[in-house]
């Protein structure tokens, strides 16, 4: 039996009305003037020739009689592609903050646990550049898939079944015959029991083997790190400080996105021998000093942001969550964007040293039993109590950066021109920004709760604002630049690379 793994039930545990689990993503295509189809028959037709490539399609759960084990995957056979693919219209006027409400919205509600994972919704009537042929038509792609069938494994599975690299469709691959562990619903409560008794006795086992250097692991990650330097200045503390984002949050969602050239990002981290990522935190810090500014709110501890890392071992081609969660700090009461740039490769250099002794031994599955009702009843003490509301978060932020093609992709025929994650806000950590890398760009999600961001936009501006800042004193303080640091534009449609409005 194909049982979750601990980590991908955890997902499933966790999540409550106000916190759904799935991610997602907002992808922008584009369909030329001389396209007469419907768009619409075409995605249907698209997944359904490759469903077979991508488990995530045709996968649901049962659960384990008295939940004394995770669930099981087994394959369902009445998929009702028209639930799964649905066409919305964006609401008049089309304007950018009117889409990114309308996928805040979609993103806010569960999926159904009784079918496959995942959904996906057509956007008609997106506004298009003047600078297009007449005729040219701009649509949307709404995904979203829960994360207990997803990690980044799955992620790069699922894109290669449903993706092109060229406006004809290449042919599918063959189906291949179901196997007999693929059957559907039909096991029996004995059977099934014994699985759940099996898998949790063997999990046990792995955990007891690696619980000591695990419990020391964890206290090194936890505790105060000092300074490069000896000294306590921009040390990562024990807890996150409070802000108004470290809270209870809502089932309503706000979201907004905006893209920045790959090219100034990597010129920013070659003048400062630093990573794209320092570079992603310390615009990422500084839009959220300027918001929390706005507000009247001025954190006298650096800011600490909460990074997934990959524990997934070299060759290691598993579908289930294989990741882990580590902290660096943003360094935000250095004042100078160069000196706090440093201090941020500082903490993340000392943050990867944790994490690389820990890729060995960290379980991402364990014993299951009774951790549907602790986990369960976790989330709703934390929804019900609001006990976040009045202690120290673990970090102020979740900041994901996922590394995509850097070629032209299409979708059952439409070019895609970006493609901005959606990820997960919760309880005491209610901003997520995660971006992804496509074709000379780096597209940015952020997603949160509407009644802690309802004005998301504007930390989106301060963002691109920092960016812009950071390059130009980057180029100023730089002595001489290699000619691979070139700050020269990719192509871009204009609507995606306009000002983002609050």
């Amino acid at each position: 039996m194909d049982h979750l793994s601990g980590l991908d039930a955890a997902f499933l545990h966790l999540e409550s009305p106000e916190t759904p689990m799935h991610v997602g993503g907002l992808s922008i295509m584009e369909l030329p003037p001389e396209y007469s189809g419907n768009f619409m028959d075409d995605v249907r037709t698209h997944i359904q020739n490759r469903m077979h490539m991508a488990p995530i399609f045709q996968r649901k759960l049962i659960n384990m009689p008295f939940d004394i084990a995770n669930p099981i995957w087994v394959m369902d056979e009445a998929i009702d592609i028209d639930y799964h693919i649905r066409h919305v219209i964006v609401p008049p006027p089309a304007t950018r903050a009117n889409v990114d409400k309308l996928v805040a919205r979609l993103h806010s509600s569960l999926l159904d646990r009784s079918r496959p994972l995942w959904e996906m919704h057509i956007l008609d009537g997106l506004p298009v550049p003047d600078d297009l042929p007449k005729g040219t038509r701009y649509v949307g792609l709404y995904s979203k898939m829960h994360h207990a069938a997803l990690d980044g494994m799955g992620g790069q599975v699922l894109m290669e079944a449903i993706m092109d690299i060229s406006a004809v469709p290449r042919a599918p691959n063959k189906r291949k015959r179901r196997r007999e562990s693929t059957r559907g619903d039909n096991y029996g409560i004995a059977e099934l029991t014994a699985s759940g008794v099996m898998h949790n006795v063997s999990q046990s086992i792995k955990l007891t083997k690696n619980l000591p250097k695990l419990t020391l692991k964890a206290f090194d990650m936890f505790k105060p790190a000092k300074a490069p330097d000896g000294s306590n200045a921009e040390r990562l503390n024990w807890l996150a400080p409070k802000t108004p984002l470290n809270a209870t949050i809502t089932n309503q969602r706000s979201f907004a996105r905006f893209s920045i050239p790959y090219s100034e990002t990597k010129k920013i981290a070659k003048i400062n021998h630093v990573s794209l990522n320092d570079v992603v935190m310390a615009i990422s810090g500084e839009g959220m000093l300027r918001y929390f500014a706005d507000e009247g709110f001025y954190p006298a501890e650096p800011l600490l942001a909460a990074i997934p890392v990959s524990v997934r071992p070299e060759g290691n081609t598993e579908l289930s969550n294989q990741v882990s969660i580590a902290r660096m700090s943003l360094a935000t009461t250095i004042k100078d964007p160069l000196e706090r740039l440093q201090a941020i490769k500082a903490s993340s250099t000392h943050t990867k040293s944790l994490m690389s002794d820990v890729k060995a031994i960290m379980p991402t599955d364990f014993p299951s039993i009774g951790a549907p009702w602790l986990m369960s009843s976790l989330a709703s003490t934390l929804t019900r109590t609001r006990v976040v509301n009045a202690v120290p978060p673990f970090a102020n932020v979740l900041i994901s950066n996922v590394t995509g093609p850097n070629i032209t992709l299409y979708f059952a025929g439409a070019k895609q021109i970006s493609t901005f994650p959606v990820s997960i806000p919760y309880h005491g950590m209610g901003l997520n920004i995660t971006l992804q890398s496509y074709n000379g760009w780096l597209d940015f999600g952020l997603i949160s709760c509407q009644k802690l961001m309802p004005d998301i936009h504007e930390l989106a501006q301060y963002m691109k604002d920092a960016h812009q800042e950071l390059l130009a004193l980057s180029e100023s303080t730089a002595v001489a630049l290699p000619s691979e640091t070139s700050t020269e534009k990719p192509t871009k449609k204009s609507v995606e690379k306009a000002t983002v409005k609050s």
